[in-house]
């Protein structure tokens, strides 16, 4: 939750090749104070079924830019594991073209940042959601 002197980010993944959720994506947040310093890892959490990271770290008092990381490619690995079980023809490669996607967004105190992913295995893009 943003203060008056913090921002506050969120996120979720929807697969858009199957215009699902994406589950169990790892996901990193970093931040930093300033466009000049390194950014500093704050801690990590997962998509549950739904998509959503519910439980990413807080933002430290001066935040200005934040980097979230997604691991992509052990989602799209156990993706195709599981299509490769199925009787269904195989109709595409489900390969993971981007291993990981790393989205760095300027912040600013006393807002909340929602940060959607559209992803599929050749894709992805993002947008300032609400």
């Amino acid at each position: 939750m943003s203060t008056d002197t913090t921002a506050s980010v969120s996120t979720h993944i929807l697969d858009t090749s199957i215009g699902r959720p994406a589950e169990a994506v790892t996901v990193s947040l970093a931040a930093r104070s300033g466009g000049d310093t390194q950014y500093v890892t704050l801690g990590r959490s997962a998509t549950d079924a739904d998509g959503r990271c519910k439980d990413l770290p807080a933002l430290p008092e001066g935040t200005t830019h934040v980097r979230l990381v997604f691991e992509t490619e052990p989602y799209f690995t156990a993706k195709k594991q599981a299509e490769a079980q199925q009787d269904a023809p195989r109709v595409r490669d489900s390969g993971a073209f981007f291993p990981e996607v790393a989205i760095a967004f300027a912040v600013t105190p006393g807002e909340h940042f929602h940060v959607p992913l559209l992803l599929n295995p050749f894709g992805y893009s993002v947008y300032r959601g609400s």
